[in-house]
């Protein structure tokens, strides 16, 4: 493996890092996720990890297609969430605007204080620049994070052919 195809993917574990760091600190600044925000934030973990391993290997094609994976996974991800925060289909039950059904909910729900602060819904844009939400800037940048590893996977083929 050649040092161009070790540094995309390390850049690539970065970026994963530098995302999952960025909604962190969204989130400490008040900006609650969802289930679905949640859900994002695992193939950025999976990346990272993947990361350090490639750190301490040095070397393994596999590790950069499964980098590629989690990135192009949590792409997925913001793809969809995207299209629920918009109303282009429908997303999960438990966390869109048919969570507050009253009919769905328990009496203890309903006499609960608790989850009125820290309930958010998922088909709801709680932030957003430039018209997107954090899901859809969360899609566009792990789609090019997923360009950086399947490059790095690529180069890395290329330099045991030559």
């Amino acid at each position: 493996m050649n040092r161009t195809s070790l540094h995309l993917g390390y850049t690539a574990a970065i970026g994963s890092a530098a995302l999952l760091g960025g909604a962190y600190l969204y989130q400490l600044a008040g900006y609650l996720p969802c289930t679905m925000c949640i859900w994002q934030r695992y193939p950025h973990g999976v990346a990272i990890a993947l990361g350090v391993v490639l750190l301490f290997l040095g070397r393994g094609r596999a590790i950069l297609a499964l980098g590629a994976l989690a990135a192009m996974t949590t792409a997925g991800l913001g793809m969809f969430h995207t299209g629920v925060e918009r109303g282009w289909w429908e997303g999960p039950s438990t966390c869109t605007g048919g969570a507050s059904d009253l009919s769905a909910m328990t009496g203890a729900d309903l006499l609960s204080f608790e989850t009125a602060e820290t309930l958010v819904l998922c088909d709801e844009v709680v932030w957003e620049f430039m018209s997107l939400s954090m899901a859809s800037w969360n899609a566009i940048l792990s789609v090019l994070l997923a360009a950086a590893w399947i490059a790095a996977f690529y180069l890395a083929g290329r330099s045991r052919e030559a």
